[in-house]
Order: C-alpha cells, then structure tokens, then sequence
C-alpha cells in the first residue's frame, strides 16, 4: 500500500453506537475507512475494535487525531492506540545460543515479509556475534548472571534508548526478564515450546518424548512479570508419532517456534493486535 493510512485499535464497556461514533469521527473528518473490524467479549462486557483508514485526503493533521479523538474516547471509558502505516518500527532481537529464529527474522525482514529496521542484536552469551557481522547489525554481549543482573539490566534499558527500540523480540533467549524491567519496556514478545507447564526446565523434549506425546507445539505471547503466561499472540502444534525420535521432535518444534514467532511479529508491527486484561483480540 502506497497511500500511508492511520489505523485505530480501541476496546470500551460495550454500549449501542460505538460503531456509529467512531466511523463518524473518520467520516466528518474526510477519511476513507479501507479496513474495519470488531469483536464483542460478552463475558467481559467489552467492545473491540480496529479500523484503518487513508490519511489522504483527511482533514486532520496527524498530531490533531490523538487530541480530537480523545474527546470521543473518553467519554466512552476507552482504552485506544493510534498508529500510521508509514511509521517504521525497530526491533532488537535478544537471543542466547540458538540461531533458528534469529535468522528466520532477519530473512524475512530483508525479503520484507514485515516492515521494520533491525539495528540490534543483544545477547547473554558471545556465540551468535558472527551472524550479526554477518548482516551487519549491531551486536551486544550482555552476560546475565544471578548477582549482576540488575545492573545488566539497566544496560540493556540504555542501549533500547540509544537505539530508539519499539520492540524486543526474545528469539530464544533463555533468560528470564524481571518484572522491573518489563514494567519499563513492556512491548516485549516471546516465544517457546508448549510442553509447558508440563516439561519445565532443561531437555523438555527428551521427556516430553520418554512420555509419549503426540502433539508438540509452540507459543508466542507478550512477556509479563508472571514468567511464560503473558497475553498469546500466535500459536500452532504439529503431530508426532511413535516413529519420531527426540531428534525430530527438536528438529519439527524448532520449526514451529519459527513460524508462529514470525506471525506473531508481523500481526504486531501490523497493528493487529489488541491486548486486555491477560487476552489478546488478534484481529485478520
């Protein structure tokens, strides 16, 4: 799409004319609404919504939007983000010693399966420094150990700043960020294994294949301070038999980490996904 477009993700208590409301505003200020979706919790009393529109031809420069919207909203008691498609994100990827989804990210951002910059690598162990070199971008051996860990931290928080970061994507890294961290950079993304919570902890394969496990799966969901129970953004699980060995167990959930991570990604820097409470509306 060459036309920039601004796209609106909103959720409120549900009550009648919402619809009507909001399409107004873009309507009596000129816009073309090109996409529009919406979903109700009933359970939650809740009313979700994206819509996107053509900010050519929209009477309101873009710093007007937030404002003059706002006044809509918060009558409303909603909660709302606005976004323009012509706004590049940049991502830092973290990772440990496993390189899978690493260079599954940065393949499909160079064939621009998803829009955005990635200037910065950052990792708790020095292996992966090549592949960086590699495609050049910048890469930062950041050891995590218990007793340093807030100081590493902290470092960690400086160099989002001095790199302008929108978001970070932990592609395998095998560490737990604190709850003070998250609370200063919540546009976190994770991914990992489904054999949890059943196989915590180290060789999860191995004994998710010593109990026989026919489905093996992966999850990508927004860090929070409650370790791997974030809000989900993407899932997928692929069967395994009695003929599968560890190996291939690793070698097919590999491959799904890979997947559902990178759909994960790009519906993020799409703007489609809505997050409340724990939940998340990941609209199409």
């Amino acid at each position: 799409m060459t036309n920039p477009t601004a796209t609106l993700l909103i959720f409120c208590p549900d009550q009648r004319g919402l619809v009507a409301k909001i399409a107004n505003f873009i309507y009596a200020n000129g816009g073309n609404i090109i996409h529009a979706d919406q979903h109700t919790d009933f359970a939650a009393g809740l009313f979700l919504s994206r819509i996107e529109w053509q900010l050519t031809g929209f009477n309101l420069p873009r710093d007007l939007i937030a404002p003059a919207f706002s006044a809509i909203a918060q009558p409303l008691g909603a909660k709302w983000e606005l976004h323009f498609s012509d706004t590049v994100p940049r991502i830092a990827i973290w990772v440990s010693r496993q390189d899978h989804c690493l260079f599954d990210l940065i393949w499909r951002q160079r064939a621009n399966e998803f829009v955005a910059e990635i200037p910065l690598i950052i990792s708790n162990h020095p292996d992966l420094k090549v592949v960086a070199e590699q495609f050049n971008i910048d890469y930062c051996h950041i050891p995590i150990t218990k007793d340093n860990k807030s100081e590493q931290e902290a470092k960690q928080l400086e160099l989002l700043r001095q790199y302008d970061i929108d978001l970070v994507v932990l592609a395998k890294y095998m560490q737990i960020v604190s709850a003070d961290f998250i609370a200063q950079f919540p546009q976190i993304i994770n991914i990992h294994h489904s054999f949890l919570p059943a196989f915590v902890g180290a060789n999860p394969y191995h004994r998710a294949f010593e109990r026989g496990v026919k489905i093996i799966g992966a999850t990508a969901h927004y860090a929070t301070a409650d370790l791997d129970a974030g809000p989900i953004i993407e899932q997928d699980v692929v069967r395994v038999s009695h003929r599968d060995e560890v190996e291939d167990l690793i070698r097919k959930g590999k491959d799904l980490e890979r997947v559902v991570l990178a759909r994960a990604v790009r519906s993020h820097l799409r703007n489609r996904v809505l997050v409340y409470g724990n939940r998340t509306v990941v609209f199409e």
